[in-house]
């Protein structure tokens, strides 16, 4: 073979590699741990699931195109997002930590700067599912004190782990039917609660039904359960015992909070009777998922649900004080004034504003909303047709620009706008024009999204849907 030849034939092994990277840096000698950085504690930032972070990340569009990439093999897909805190003890030592969570429940603590994996939690029974389609696709939340990290398992539990080893501070379960009701969402963390959700496996096997349930992040405690079938029926209730089965709640965002710690989901497909059943809804809650405040559901809400066209499909984006927007599987983007709404009597119908989604495709991601200085608030929002943008303002919307880029869920940080695409490149837009800045080049996903965070991002790749028993963590760093 001549020397052309075999420079042909490596070339072509290097493109068909999608974890080989000319600028893999697995091998140099890694950066010193960060002083003085800025943690990234859940899924999409905040409580909010605003997916803007206000930190300085130390990224411009200057030097991202310099960044290295580190392909690190993880025991499982992370068909999630990665949370990172800086300068921890873990085993003794100073650390920067991205900590991920695999389709089969495995919790993993990998350090940002070399890539390593410093401990890692493995379910019990673990074989029992592993291989199965029994699988989460939860994104775990970091304690605000940093001393642990709460995640979740296909066996229906939720863990608090000790972030300087990994071990079990405690469990608690929040389903009585973990086979059939699936931790989907990420979790999240709102004055002293963790907040999980449920909802079904791919199928919809029956019984399931999605709840949101609160927990004492101290003791384990199940403070509460609050069930959008048989609403009627308060704490953990055996699906099968419900005459209904459905309303999902497994949004990527899953249970937002807004600054008061009332908690907004929206369900899927199931029964809406506006009483005790809530399918395909937006449901305000108290902070304690005791009390419904305010509730809308479209008024084409039956044939949402004969469709398989769920309203929940995504979770209700917070604008303002009262308005949210609302995706959905039919490709419309509702704006609700829930100031309207309000109280426990239904409402159907009455959204202020509906427009289409980016390329008009279902939506299955988390919009991010970025509220500018200077007083202009931006909404982002990626689906498999397209990326777009609005500005938001007294309860509309109006569209700002769009492409034909794939995306998965949108973050801002450092004033740039950073969109997964799942086909396998990281985007990197200002978001004020839509311009790209930059593109990472990564393996295919499903439902991954960047994190960027201290002069590094962490993007997981690949689906829950393989199967697979290995997965891919991608982390960019500067030179």
């Amino acid at each position: 073979m001549s020397r052309f030849a075999r420079l042909l034939v490596l070339g072509f092994l290097a493109c068909a590699d999608p974890h080989r990277d000319s600028s893999d840096t697995s091998t140099t000698t890694p950066p010193p741990v960060v002083q003085n950085g800025h943690d990234w504690t859940r899924f999409n930032y905040d409580e909010a699931r605003s997916g803007t972070s206000s930190a300085d990340v130390g990224l411009t569009a200057a030097n991202i195109p310099t960044m290295h990439r580190q392909a690190v093999t993880i025991d499982g897909v992370v068909d999630a997002s990665a949370i990172y805190l800086n300068n921890i003890q873990v085993n003794g030592a100073a650390h920067d930590v991205f900590f991920v969570t695999t389709e089969y429940g495995k919790t993993l603590a990998v350090d940002a700067n070399d890539g390593s994996v410093l401990w890692r939690f493995t379910p019990p029974n673990y074989s029992s599912w592993s291989g199965s389609s029994r699988i989460t696709n939860v994104t775990p939340v970091a304690d605000p004190d940093r001393s642990a990290v709460y995640s979740a398992s296909p066996d229906g539990n939720v863990e608090k782990l000790a972030v300087g080893d990994g071990h079990v501070v405690w469990t608690t379960s929040i389903t009585t039917r973990a086979s059939s009701e699936k931790i989907a969402s990420p979790l999240n963390y709102s004055h002293g609660h963790v907040i999980a959700t449920t909802g079904g496996y791919i199928g919809d096997a029956p019984p399931y039904q999605g709840h949101v349930s609160v927990l004492d992040a101290s003791t384990g405690q199940l403070l509460h359960s609050w069930n959008s079938l048989c609403s009627d029926r308060a704490g953990l209730i055996d699906p099968s015992s419900c005459a209904q089965s459905g309303s999902a709640i497994w949004g990527r965002a899953g249970a937002v909070v807004d600054a008061n710690g009332n908690i907004y989901v929206a369900t899927g497909n199931g029964q809406w009777d506006g009483a005790t059943n809530w399918g395909d809804a937006i449901v305000e809650l108290d902070p304690l998922a005791t009390r419904m405040l305010a509730n809308y559901t479209p008024t084409n809400t039956a044939n949402l649900d004969a469709s398989d066209a769920d309203l929940g499909s995504t979770s209700p984006v917070l604008l303002d004080a009262t308005h949210v927007v609302q995706g959905g599987k039919d490709g419309a983007f509702r704006v609700v004034d829930l100031a309207t709404v309000s109280g426990t009597t239904a409402h159907k119908g009455g959204e202020i504003q509906s427009v289409g989604n980016p390329g008009g495709g279902s939506m299955f991601t988390a919009p991010a909303v970025y509220h500018q200085s200077g007083g202009q608030t931006w909404v982002f929002a990626a689906t498999g047709g397209g990326t777009a943008a609005w500005t938001y303002s007294a309860g509309r919307l109006t569209p700002a620009w769009s492409n034909g880029n794939s995306g998965t869920s949108p973050v801002v940080a450092g004033g740039l706008l950073f969109v997964y695409d799942p086909g396998g490149t990281l985007r990197i837009y200002d978001p004020a024009t839509g311009n790209p800045v930059a593109s990472l080049t990564s393996g295919g996903g499903h439902w991954n999204s960047p994190i960027v965070a201290d002069g590094r991002i962490a993007l997981p790749e690949g689906s829950a849907n393989s199967h697979s028993s290995t997965g891919i963590l991608n982390i960019w760093r500067l030179p």
